[in-house]
């Protein structure tokens, strides 16, 4: 019996995991400067895109577009609001839904952090080009699109360290 593993590529959510790390190492000290887990700053991240939707954003948005299960949403928000970051409130048009948003304090920490993040992104531009940064930022837009058929149901189902 071969003692050779059958893969022929390399374990590329390992890889993106990875990176991932890599570029939170450089993040995540400002974040814990400011209170915040990596999760409370991908909602806050989400609820600084959408600040000027004057409905605030639907919990299910701010769900798949900060990559967290319904469930852990519920615990980071509650302790959002604990904090004075966000207001929750029922979606005018449908009273089941509650939508989100930053509150003035959020949305400052959201600026503030935008700085230290958007210098290391110019960091990461300096080092490896612009040209090459846009390539990775285009082939992980296409790895996300070729994968997209799996999309918001895998996102459901996977674990929270993987969305972490």
């Amino acid at each position: 019996m071969s003692t050779e593993t059958p893969f022929v590529h390399r374990n590329l959510p390992r890889l993106l995991l990875e990176a991932r790390e890599a570029v939170m190492q450089h993040t995540r000290p400002s974040l814990r400067e400011h209170g915040l887990s990596d999760q409370q700053w991908r909602v806050l991240r989400v609820l600084g895109e959408h600040a000027r939707e004057p409905g605030g954003v639907e919990t299910g948005r701010v769900a798949r577009e900060a990559l967290l299960l319904g469930p852990s949403l519920t615990g980071v928000l509650t302790r959002m609001e604990r904090d004075g970051l966000i207001t929750r409130a029922r979606c005018p048009q449908d009273a089941r839904r509650t939508v989100v948003r930053a509150t003035p304090a959020g949305l400052k920490l959201v600026r503030t952090l935008s700085l230290t993040i958007e210098a290391h992104y110019a960091w990461m531009e300096e080092r490896l080009g612009k040209a090459q940064l846009a390539q990775l930022y285009a082939l992980l837009d296409q790895v996300i699109a070729l994968e997209a058929p799996l999309g918001e149901d895998a996102i459901e189902n996977q674990g929270e360290d993987a969305t972490e």
